[in-house]
């Protein structure tokens, strides 16, 4: 990929003419976590704007070598150069610590879903698996459409307009010991439609896919959260993004 020079923002010191050359695509995936300017909107989330540029090499490459652990920064870090780890840590370190345009601190579009909690569960649904969560007890099935059924069941790739839900439930116990759903404790998903990977950034995108968190009354939660997902996802790009693929293979048989 060529470098290009990026200009810092405007939000940088002023009067700056300050450089730094990072491959855009990468920063694009580092904002959409950290923040546009560096600086993070999520509580648990660090700040790389200012910080100094070896202690964020030095970071990255652990997340690389897998000496500092961290499953999604680990997935981002793999798919980056030597001369790449140079590149932002210089650019980030170069950046204010606190920008001054607040228009910064907005959501990347990446933490945008487009995902809706489907209005046809649970009648256009195929369950494919069921876990029992004895620690927590919590009863978890999960659900595909029978677009995605179709596709998994004939070893092709899963497409666009292909849906899987999980649903987290209070278990009910029988005399047997047997459990089944009881009330619904949340609702997990994720969904494929043509175009909705174009706003997120290369590193981190899942195809089309986009991803949905709801409470039991079908209220939004997924917040910020969905570069994460898209991280989670990311190393499962030859089974469709899906960690079920071998389940939902078998569903209905």
């Amino acid at each position: 990929m060529p470098r290009i020079r990026l200009l810092l923002p405007a939000l940088a010191l002023a009067g700056s003419t300050a450089l730094a050359e990072a491959p855009p695509a990468k920063v694009a995936t580092c904002q959409a976590c950290h923040g546009v300017a560096g600086v993070s909107i999520a509580p648990d989330i660090p700040n790389l704007a200012g910080q100094k540029a070896t202690y964020l090499a030095r970071q990255l490459e652990a997340f690389k070598a897998g000496t500092r652990k961290n499953d999604l920064m680990a997935a981002m870090a793999a798919q980056l150069s030597p001369d790449d780890i140079k590149a932002l840590s210089a650019y980030w370190s170069s950046l204010p610590p606190a920008p001054a345009d607040a228009t910064a601190m907005a959501p990347h579009a990446a933490t945008v879903s487009a995902m809706t909690l489907p209005k046809d569960f649970p009648q256009a649904f195929v369950e494919y698996q069921r876990d029992q969560d004895e620690t927590n007890k919590t009863l978890t099935l999960r659900y595909a459409n029978k677009l995605a059924v179709d596709a998994a069941r004939a070893g092709k790739p899963l497409p666009e307009g292909s849906v899987l839900l999980t649903v987290n439930y209070t278990p009910q116990v029988g005399t047997d010991g047997r459990w089944t759903p009881g009330a619904v404790k949340n609702y997990v998903g994720m969904e494929t439609r043509a175009g909705w990977g174009e706003a997120i950034p290369p590193l981190l995108r899942n195809g089309n896919w986009n991803y949905g968190v709801w409470s039991a009354d079908g209220t939004p939660r997924l917040a910020l959260q969905q570069p994460r997902c898209l991280a989670c996802h990311q190393p499962k790009s030859a089974d469709s993004y899906v960690f079920t693929l071998a389940a939902l293979k078998g569903a209905g048989r």
